[in-house]
C-alpha cells in the first residue's frame, strides 16, 4: 500500500461490498469426480476375448507333443562367477527329468566360465563338436551356409539359451557357426568332463543310457505326434490307420483372485453424499485398481502370465539392441494372423525412433475408435505393465487371440452373486460397531495359450538409443 506524504500509513478502507472469500462459501462450485492417475488405458483386458469358466478351471486340450525339455536354463549371476541353478538344467532333453538333485550340483559345478568379446567365434561349422555351451549374458549369432552366399543368420541365441548338448553323447561336426554378438559370459561342459563324471555317477550314466535308448517316435515339424495319411498314391495300395493322440495331462488354468475390503464410514455416506455419491465413487475406484492389478497379474504372474508362458520357440531376441523394423517382422512370421502387438510406450517410440533412423514412416491405423501406431497393419498398442529392467531392455509381445482359433484367451466367470460387472462382485459385508460399511470387492480371472505359436515374444529390446543430434552450424 502506497505511504502518504506524512510517512504514516492510510487507514484501512472499509469492505463495500460482499467479498469474494465469504460470497464463496454460500456458491455452489462445479467439481470432479475424483480422478486417478494410476488409471491406464488396459488394452489387453479390452482386446482379449473372455471366456466364462463356469468350473472355475480352464483345461486346454491339445494333441500329443514330444518336444520337451527345450526350455531354458538360469543363473546365479552373484559376484563375478557366473553359476549355472542346478536344477534347471533338467530344461535341456538330456537331462529332462533327471531325479538326483545332487548329480546335477556336480553337474553344475563342472561348467568352466568364459569370457569373449564381441565377433569371437565360438564354434565353427564342419569342425568337431566336443562341448555344451550356456549362454549367461550376451547374444549369439548362429550362422549358416546359404545356397548363394556364404553364411546366412539362422537366428540370435541370448541369456538362458545353449547350443552344444548333442555332442556331449556323440559324435560330429557342428551344424552351425557361432559368433559372439556382444561381449559374452559362457559356461562350458567339455564332453570330457561329463563322460569323467558319467563314469563316476552310475545314476547318470544308467539315465544317459536310458535317454539314448528310447525310441524316437514320428512327430511333425511342429514337435505332435504324428497322423499317417497317405497320398498321391494309385492302383489299390494299402491305406494306413492312424488316430490323434492327446496330451495325457493337459494343462489347467485355475482362476486366480484378486480382492480387497472396501470401508466406508456411514457419516460419509449419510451426510457427505452429494453432488456425487462417495460410495459409488469409492466403488469405482477402487475397482480400477482391481483391474489395473488384475492386467499386471495376466502379463507378470509367474504362473499363467505371458511373459512367463510363452514357449521357447516363440521367444526371439532383438539382432542389434533396439527393437527394429526387421526384429518385428520376424516376430510376425512366427505365426499365423497376429491379431496386435503389445509392448511398454518406451518401447513403441524406440522403434519408432529406429524407424525414423531406416527412413521408414509406419502407417497408423484406426483401432476400436483410436488411431494407434501399426506395423504392416497390425496394431501396436501400448501396456505400461510390461516392465522395463535396470538395464532399459524390454520386450514386445505378439499374440494371436480367439478360442476358435487356437490363439491367447482370458478366463473369468460370470453370474456371481452380488456381481457388479462381468467377474467382478461387490458384495456388502455388514455395519461394524463403529459404524462403517464394508464391502467384499473380488475379480476372479486368468490367461490362457491354446497354442505354443498364439504367443510370441521380442526380448532384450533396448529403449535407451537416440539417434545422435546433428552437427551445429
Amino acid at each position: 500500500m502506497p505511504e502518504s506524504i506524512s510517512g504514516t500509513e492510510d487507514p484501512p478502507v472499509a469492505p463495500s461490498a460482499l467479498g469474494i472469500e465469504a460470497a464463496r462459501n454460500l456458491a455452489h462450485t462445479a467439481k470432479s469426480v475424483p480422478q486417478m492417475q494410476g488409471i491406464s488405458s488396459r488394452w489387453l483386458l479390452r482386446i482379449l476375448p473372455w471366456v466364462n469358466v463356469p468350473g472355475g478351471t480352464y483345461r486346454v486340450n491339445r494333441r500329443l507333443a514330444y518336444t520337451i525339455g527345450d526350455g531354458r536354463v538360469k543363473f546365479d549371476n552373484a559376484g563375478l562367477r557366473a553359476h549355472v541353478i542346478p536344477k534347471t538344467l533338467r530344461e535341456i532333453a538330456l537331462f529332462r527329468d533327471f531325479p538326483a538333485a545332487s548329480i546335477l550340483d556336480a553337474l553344475s559345478d563342472a561348467f568352466e566360465q568364459q569370457e569373449v568379446e564381441p565377433g569371437t567365434v565360438l564354434a565353427r561349422a564342419a569342425s568337431k563338436g566336443d562341448r555344451l555351451v550356456l549362454i549367461a549374458r550376451g547374444k549369439v549369432e548362429r550362422i549358416g551356409a546359404g545356397n548363394y552366399t556364404e553364411s546366412v543368420s539362422h537366428g540370435v541365441l541370448a541369456e538362458g539359451s545353449y547350443f552344444g548338448d548333442q555332442y556331449l553323447t556323440g559324435k560330429g561336426p557342428w551344424e552351425f557357426t557361432y559368433r559372439a554378438m556382444t561381449a559374452c559370459t559362457l559356461l562350458t561342459l567339455p564332453r570330457r568332463a561329463f563322460r569323467q563324471l558319467r563314469s563316476t555317477a552310475p545314476e547318470l550314466g544308467a539315465h544317459v543310457d536310458a535317454y539314448l535308448s528310447r525310441p524316437r517316435p514320428a512327430m511333425t515339424r511342429r514337435g505332435e505326434a504324428d497322423i499317417a495319411i497317405a497320398s498321391g498314391h494309385g492302383g489299390e495300395a494299402p491305406v494306413p490307420s492312424t488316430f490323434v493322440d492327446y496330451e495325457a495331462s493337459p494343462r489347467e488354468y485355475p482362476l486366480s483372485i484378486a480382492q480387497t475390503v472396501l470401508r466406508i464410514n456411514t457419516r460419509v455416506a449419510d451426510l457427505y453424499n452429494g453432488p456425487q455419491d462417495q460410495t459409488d465413487q469409492q466403488l469405482r475406484l477402487t475397482i480400477e485398481a482391481l483391474r489395473e492389478r488384475q492386467e499386471h497379474e495376466m502379463v507378470n504372474h509367474p504362473d499363467f502370465g505371458l511373459l512367463h508362458n510363452a514357449d521357447p520357440q516363440q521367444r526371439i531376441s532383438t539382432r542389434h539392441g533396439p527393437p527394429t523394423p526387421d526384429d518385428l517382422d520376424e516376430l510376425i512370421s512366427m505365426r499365423r494372423q497376429t491379431t496386435f502387438l503389445l509392448a511398454h510406450r518406451r518401447t513403441i517410440a524406440a522403434f519408432a525412433r529406429e524407424c525414423t533412423r531406416a527412413k521408414i514412416c509406419p502407417p497408423g491405423t484406426e483401432f476400436h475408435g483410436h488411431h494407434v501406431v501399426a506395423w504392416r497393419g497390425i496394431p501396436f498398442l501400448p501396456c505400461n505393465k510390461i516392465p522395463i529392467s535396470a538395464n532399459l531392455t524390454s520386450s514386445v509381445l505378439a499374440l494371436r487371440t480367439g478360442e476358435d482359433n487356437g490363439g491367447v484367451i482370458a478366463l473369468h466367470q460370470t453370474g456371481l452373486a452380488d456381481e457388479y460387472e462381468p467377474g467382478l462382485s461387490a458384495r456388502f459385508m455388514g455395519i461394524d460397531d463403529r459404524a462403517t460399511l464394508s464391502y467384499l470387492v473380488s475379480t476372479y480371472y486368468s490367461v490362457a495359450v491354446l497354442l505354443p505359436s498364439a504367443l510370441g515374444i521380442l526380448e532384450n529390446a533396448e529403449v535407451g538409443h537416440y539417434n545422435e543430434p546433428p552437427d551445429a552450424l
